[in-house]
């Protein structure tokens, strides 16, 4: 090579030199903001994860008070009304004493009549108990007819009542703790 071909190329590679120095400097500059902008993204996923965990955290508060608030209304409703089933079976029990009491009220004999006292005392007995545990009848005669809580038998007229007043009773009504469990049998008057 020629003297003048070698200090071309000597430039040559001197004004590259330079060039590849500021792209080496551009490359370290450029991954740098890399690393950087993988550090920001890192923080808000860590951000954006604990804002998660929150989210979630709040959310299964919320429910497990819920489910307390929920378990305390069936605890509840579990100790108003779990005897229900008990106490509507027994009222057939309480009917048939009526009934016992109905039938032998009106006899002379002396022994039926201690038997009518004994069987009175037995059924007041009985009654307290359920009037006890949250039951309450359903007053009826003399009252203007309630869906809600009489069922009506029959119709009748009758002078001096008004329509749909109660004027007899087939089968008392009982409320358990604010819950009809059985409508009283009525017959009402339809003028």
């Amino acid at each position: 090579m020629t003297t003048e071909n070698t200090e071309n190329l000597e430039t040559k590679v001197e004004e590259s030199a330079p060039v590849s120095e500021e792209m080496e400097n551009d490359n370290v500059e450029t991954l740098e903001t890399k690393d950087k902008k993988e550090e920001l993204t890192e923080e808000e996923k860590a951000q954006a994860e604990q804002e998660d965990f929150k989210a979630k955290f709040y959310y299964l508060a919320a429910e497990m008070e819920n489910l307390k608030k929920r378990q305390a209304r069936e605890t509840d409703n579990l100790l108003k009304y779990g005897n229900e089933k008990i106490l509507s079976s027994l009222l057939d029990v309480l009917d048939n004493l009526d009934r016992t009491l109905m039938a032998i009220s009106n006899d002379e004999d002396e022994k039926v009549k201690n038997i009518y006292i004994g069987v009175d005392m037995v059924k007041k007995q009985f009654s307290d108990v359920l009037l006890g545990n949250g039951l309450t009848e359903v007053e009826s005669v003399g009252k203007i007819f309630d869906p809600n809580f009489h069922e009506a038998m029959a119709q009748q007229p009758a002078e001096g009542k008004k329509d749909d007043e109660i004027i007899s009773e087939f089968q008392k009504g009982y409320i358990l703790n604010g819950r009809l469990i059985r409508a009283a049998k009525v017959v009402i008057t339809k003028n």
